[in-house]
Protein backbone atom coordinates (compact mmCIF):
# COMPACT_ATOMS: atom_id res chain seq x y z
CA UNK A 1 0.00 0.00 0.00
CA UNK A 2 2.67 2.68 1.14
CA UNK A 3 6.28 2.25 -1.21
CA UNK A 4 7.76 5.23 0.04
CA UNK A 5 7.26 6.49 3.95
CA UNK A 6 8.90 9.25 5.38
CA UNK A 7 9.74 9.30 9.05
CA UNK A 8 9.81 12.95 10.16
CA UNK A 9 12.17 12.65 13.19
CA UNK A 10 13.42 15.01 16.22
CA UNK A 11 14.73 12.72 18.89
CA UNK A 12 11.49 13.44 21.24
CA UNK A 13 9.54 10.51 22.95
CA UNK A 14 6.30 11.48 20.15
CA UNK A 15 9.23 10.89 17.78
CA UNK A 16 10.58 7.38 18.85
CA UNK A 17 7.43 6.48 19.12
CA UNK A 18 6.49 7.18 15.78
CA UNK A 19 10.37 5.74 14.57
CA UNK A 20 8.50 2.17 15.67
CA UNK A 21 5.44 2.22 13.77
CA UNK A 22 6.73 3.72 11.06
CA UNK A 23 9.39 0.47 10.94
CA UNK A 24 6.55 -1.33 11.02
CA UNK A 25 4.89 -0.03 8.06
CA UNK A 26 8.12 0.01 6.18
CA UNK A 27 8.74 -3.99 7.14
CA UNK A 28 5.19 -4.94 6.42
CA UNK A 29 4.75 -3.01 3.19
CA UNK A 30 8.43 -3.49 1.84
CA UNK A 31 8.72 0.05 1.71
CA UNK A 32 11.51 2.56 1.17
CA UNK A 33 11.89 4.66 4.48
CA UNK A 34 13.13 8.41 4.89
CA UNK A 35 14.74 9.30 7.80
CA UNK A 36 14.19 12.87 7.65
CA UNK A 37 15.82 15.81 10.44
CA UNK A 38 15.21 19.47 9.94
CA UNK A 39 16.57 22.21 11.94
CA UNK A 40 15.97 25.63 11.58
CA UNK A 41 18.91 28.21 10.48
CA UNK A 42 20.22 30.52 12.18
CA UNK A 43 19.89 34.37 11.65
CA UNK A 44 22.88 36.22 10.13
CA UNK A 45 22.76 38.91 11.83
CA UNK A 46 24.47 37.05 14.76
CA UNK A 47 27.63 37.53 12.94
CA UNK A 48 31.44 36.33 12.81
CA UNK A 49 32.41 34.28 14.91
CA UNK A 50 29.13 33.18 16.34
CA UNK A 51 27.56 32.46 13.12
CA UNK A 52 29.57 29.80 12.31
CA UNK A 53 30.27 28.60 15.84
CA UNK A 54 26.37 28.38 15.89
CA UNK A 55 25.69 26.79 12.51
CA UNK A 56 28.14 23.96 13.38
CA UNK A 57 26.50 23.43 17.13
CA UNK A 58 23.12 22.98 15.57
CA UNK A 59 24.22 20.53 12.30
CA UNK A 60 26.30 18.35 14.96
CA UNK A 61 23.21 18.57 17.31
CA UNK A 62 21.04 17.61 14.01
CA UNK A 63 23.78 14.79 13.32
CA UNK A 64 23.71 12.70 16.24
CA UNK A 65 19.78 13.66 15.98
CA UNK A 66 19.91 11.56 12.61
CA UNK A 67 21.80 9.11 14.44
CA UNK A 68 19.58 8.39 16.86
CA UNK A 69 16.78 7.86 14.41
CA UNK A 70 19.07 5.12 12.79
CA UNK A 71 19.90 3.44 16.04
CA UNK A 72 16.07 3.38 16.97
CA UNK A 73 15.08 2.06 13.26
CA UNK A 74 17.76 -0.97 13.09
CA UNK A 75 17.42 -3.74 10.34
CA UNK A 76 15.29 -2.62 7.88
CA UNK A 77 13.84 -4.91 4.73
CA UNK A 78 15.07 -2.25 2.41
CA UNK A 79 17.93 0.08 3.01
CA UNK A 80 17.55 3.19 4.58
CA UNK A 81 17.31 6.91 2.83
CA UNK A 82 17.86 9.87 5.03
CA UNK A 83 17.57 13.51 4.75
CA UNK A 84 19.42 16.37 6.73
CA UNK A 85 18.00 19.77 5.80
CA UNK A 86 18.13 23.47 7.32
CA UNK A 87 15.24 25.37 7.37
CA UNK A 88 12.03 25.52 8.48
CA UNK A 89 10.83 22.08 9.78
CA UNK A 90 7.40 21.68 8.24
CA UNK A 91 8.55 23.22 4.92
CA UNK A 92 11.36 20.68 4.83
CA UNK A 93 9.04 17.81 5.66
CA UNK A 94 6.96 18.90 2.81
CA UNK A 95 9.55 19.29 0.45
CA UNK A 96 11.25 16.04 0.64
CA UNK A 97 7.95 14.41 0.87
CA UNK A 98 7.07 16.14 -2.69
CA UNK A 99 10.23 15.31 -4.07
CA UNK A 100 10.41 11.68 -3.26
CA UNK A 101 6.88 11.16 -4.24
CA UNK A 102 6.54 9.99 -0.46
CA UNK A 103 2.89 8.27 0.17
CA UNK A 104 2.64 8.67 3.70
CA UNK A 105 4.38 10.67 6.06
CA UNK A 106 4.82 9.79 9.89
CA UNK A 107 6.02 11.83 12.56
CA UNK A 108 5.45 12.73 17.14
CA UNK A 109 2.66 15.52 17.21
CA UNK A 110 4.91 17.38 19.81
CA UNK A 111 8.87 18.07 19.26
CA UNK A 112 11.36 18.96 21.60
CA UNK A 113 10.70 22.71 20.67
CA UNK A 114 12.14 25.45 18.48
CA UNK A 115 14.94 26.55 21.10
CA UNK A 116 16.20 22.76 20.00
CA UNK A 117 16.11 23.67 16.39
CA UNK A 118 13.72 20.58 15.05
CA UNK A 119 10.77 19.54 15.19
CA UNK A 120 7.50 21.93 17.26
CA UNK A 121 4.14 20.55 17.88
CA UNK A 122 2.59 22.93 15.37
CA UNK A 123 4.85 21.85 12.28
CA UNK A 124 2.72 18.45 12.52
CA UNK A 125 -0.39 20.70 12.33
CA UNK A 126 1.51 22.75 9.23
CA UNK A 127 2.51 19.39 7.84
CA UNK A 128 -0.78 18.04 7.79
CA UNK A 129 -2.52 20.93 6.56
CA UNK A 130 -0.29 21.24 3.46
CA UNK A 131 0.59 17.69 2.72
CA UNK A 132 -0.55 15.95 -0.59
CA UNK A 133 -0.37 12.90 0.83
CA UNK A 134 -1.77 10.98 3.99
CA UNK A 135 0.16 11.84 7.51
CA UNK A 136 0.14 9.58 10.24
CA UNK A 137 0.36 11.46 13.97
CA UNK A 138 1.86 9.34 16.74
CA UNK A 139 1.27 10.11 19.90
Amino acid sequence: MFKNILLAFDGSEHALKAARLAKELAMCNQSDLWLVVAYDPLPPYLGEPYLDVGIEDRLEYAKSILEAGRRELGELSNPLKTELLEGPPAEAILKVAETRSVDLIVMGTRGLGQLMGLLVGSQSQKVVSHARCPVLLVR
